[in-house]
């Protein structure tokens, strides 16, 4: 099934059939101290900075997240909202935890929104599931609850089955949820990735709804983290991952659009031989 996101003018297509939706990751102050200073003090010059390269560097989508301690959230997120609309047509994932800044997030939102995220959570599914059903968004479902993150693929499974079930009492039909098989990193546990892998088949021959997940996590605390999320994704693609939110770093981006001419998702290599012929063409010294 196909999951479709509207930004102001342009539509983007998530499903098993389609080219592999990058959601870039960058728009985020978590880790970035200057990035998160600068909108404290109300300047989003940055946000723009990053809207531009990231949709220059093949994203298709991007995720917006303010959390900042002692901030406005709600506020901040809605202004971010706004420029980012202003900067590009392509649809926004809109990233918190916080109702509010939620609220505040779609009321301004022209178009068809992705919200990041929802668990399993009883309380979380009450709260923001009626949200998502209000303004017609879909949402990235993670596939944890009140337990925490849970061990075996099968249990992760459950989980978003129930999620699956409680967003259609909501009115909210499958082909707008997108499950968060949940992505670790490997350097604290070996079998991480293998244990990501497994859910996102479970997922995809049971449920057959559209995935994605924080590509970058599987990497966190080890060197080369690019050549490592370019690795990771590929396999994830071919278990039947359809999006990430992720780096737009050159290898993290070919690597996605390789797999898709490999896996049958880019027609004679249409895509593909298009931005190389782009690229040869933009390193040609201008005479």
């Amino acid at each position: 099934m196909d999951t479709v996101l509207q930004g102001r003018s342009k539509t983007v297509v998530v499903g098993p059939e389609q080219p592999f939706c990058i959601i870039g990751e960058r728009i985020n102050p978590t880790g970035r101290k200057r990035f998160a200073e600068e909108l404290k003090q109300g300047d989003l010059s940055t946000v723009t900075v990053d809207t531009v390269a990231q949709m220059e560097a093949g994203a298709d989508v991007l995720d917006i997240n303010a959390g900042i301690p002692l901030v406005d959230e709600a506020e901040l997120l809605a202004k971010m909202i706004k420029l980012v609309q202003d900067t590009t047509d392509a649809p926004i994932c809109i990233d918190s935890s916080v109702i509010e800044a939620l609220e505040a997030g779609l009321a301004v939102y022209e178009g068809k929104p992705l919200v990041n995220s929802v668990t399993g959570e009883d309380d979380r599914l009450e709260e923001i599931l009626p949200l998502v059903a209000k303004h017609g968004a879909a949402v990235i479902a993670l596939a944890n609850d009140e337990t925490g993150i849970p061990e075996t693929p099968q249990q992760r499974l459950e989980i978003a089955t129930k999620i699956v079930r409680v967003a259609g009492d909501f009115g909210i039909g499958p082909e707008d949820i997108v499950i968060d098989p949940l992505a670790m990193t490997v350097g604290a546990d070996t079998e991480a990735v293998t244990i990501t892998l497994e859910t996102i088949r479970l997922i995809r021959e049971n449920l057959g709804v559209n995935m994605s997940l924080g590509a970058s996590n599987v990497s966190f605390g080890l060197p080369d983290r690019h050549a490592l999320n370019a690795g990771f994704l590929p396999m994830a693609m071919d278990a039947g991952l359809t999006s990430a939110i992720m780096s737009t770093a050159k290898v993290c981006v070919d690597s996605v659009r390789a797999s898709d001419l490999l896996l049958g998702h880019d027609p004679w290599g249409a895509r593909w031989i298009a931005t190389h012929r782009a690229r040869k063409a933009e390193a040609v010294p201008a005479t």
